[in-house]
């Protein structure tokens, strides 16, 4: 019991170093806009599921992001191409997760305009 205390005390750390990041804040405010129009919108519950599953992974994507640009900061500051791939590769992931978002989310919107 004590160290899942622990570990949720670490979890909630790492939400609040998230929270300082420019580019989390960015993508809760997508999350905010998405919300609105999912409900302006008025879809289906399993289709608010997949949207929101999808926006899931794209804070769960820039917090491995953060956590990685870290480490490689933790390191050096100096540049050097393994630091620049391993950053590189890293915000590839947000990407990626930011498109798939959005395909699901445009995809049930039009779905359910028909």
């Amino acid at each position: 019991m004590k160290s899942l205390f622990f570990a949720l005390i670490s979890s909630i750390n790492g939400l609040l170093e998230l929270l300082k990041e420019r580019a989390f804040k960015q993508e809760l405010f997508l999350g905010l806009i998405c919300l609105i129009l999912v409900i302006v919108v008025k879809l289906p519950l399993t289709d608010c599921l997949y949207i929101f599953s999808s926006y899931f992974l794209v804070l769960i994507a820039e917090a491995f992001n953060t956590a990685i640009e870290t480490v490689v900061n933790r390191i050096s500051l100096e540049k050097h191409l393994l630091s620049k791939k391993a950053k590189d590769v890293a915000s590839s992931a947000v990407m990626i997760s930011i498109i798939h978002f959005f395909i699901v989310l445009i995809f049930c919107i039009l779905k359910n305009s028909f």
